[in-house]
């Protein structure tokens, strides 16, 4: 896949030069705390490392998910990075997972990232869904996602726990007509 340039970021491939920006979040509480999975976890550099060895491995054609870096669009230093996790080809449907160290959150560089990715998603990859789950919490991440166009659909009620509380994971999802309709309000198709 080529590079996904927009005003501010760039999304690409992953390479080796990137392992020391993705050490600089992985094992920080204040940005895991919202993610899932393996990131619950500390990493050691051999997990770091081997994260990114897996991502420069050739995919085939239809891989089962997507891990892009996103760079500053001039410099390509390591900004964050976002992913299409779970594509499911048949029903032309993919989950999104981003994240960003803290020293790059708030800065628009989300957004901007989710714009491209959208456009990747919808426009040259042909799926129909665009879908994430996030923690009702995360109020900065949420704002971000309506801003995206995304929709809330229900919620996963007191399904994380977090701070001596249960929280509602949020499920939320864009659908291609609605990121075609808000380009074309947009004056870009």
């Amino acid at each position: 896949m080529s590079d996904i340039t927009g005003d501010r970021v760039r999304l690409r491939a992953y390479r080796e030069s990137d392992i020391p920006a993705l050490r600089e979040w992985v094992n920080d509480p204040q940005v895991t705390r919202f993610l899932e999975g393996l990131s619950l976890f500390p990493h050691t550099l051999h997990d770091t490392e081997s994260f990114v060895r897996a991502q420069l491995a050739p995919r085939p054609l239809h891989p089962e998910s997507l891990e892009l870096v996103v760079a500053d669009r001039h410099t390509d230093v390591y900004l964050g990075q976002v992913g299409l996790l779970a594509i499911d080809w048949p029903n032309r449907a993919t989950a999104l997972g981003i994240v960003f160290p803290r020293k790059n959150q708030g800065k628009g560089y989300g957004r901007e990232a989710l714009g491209l990715l959208k456009g990747l998603v919808f426009d040259d990859l042909g799926l129909h869904r665009l879908e994430l789950e996030v923690h009702e919490d995360n109020a900065p991440a949420l704002r971000c996602y309506q801003k995206c166009g995304f929709r809330e659909e229900g919620r996963r009620r007191e399904r994380r726990f977090s701070g001596g509380r249960f929280w509602d994971v949020v499920i939320m999802a864009l659908l291609a007509p609605e990121y075609r309709a808000s380009k074309i309000s947009r004056g870009k198709e």
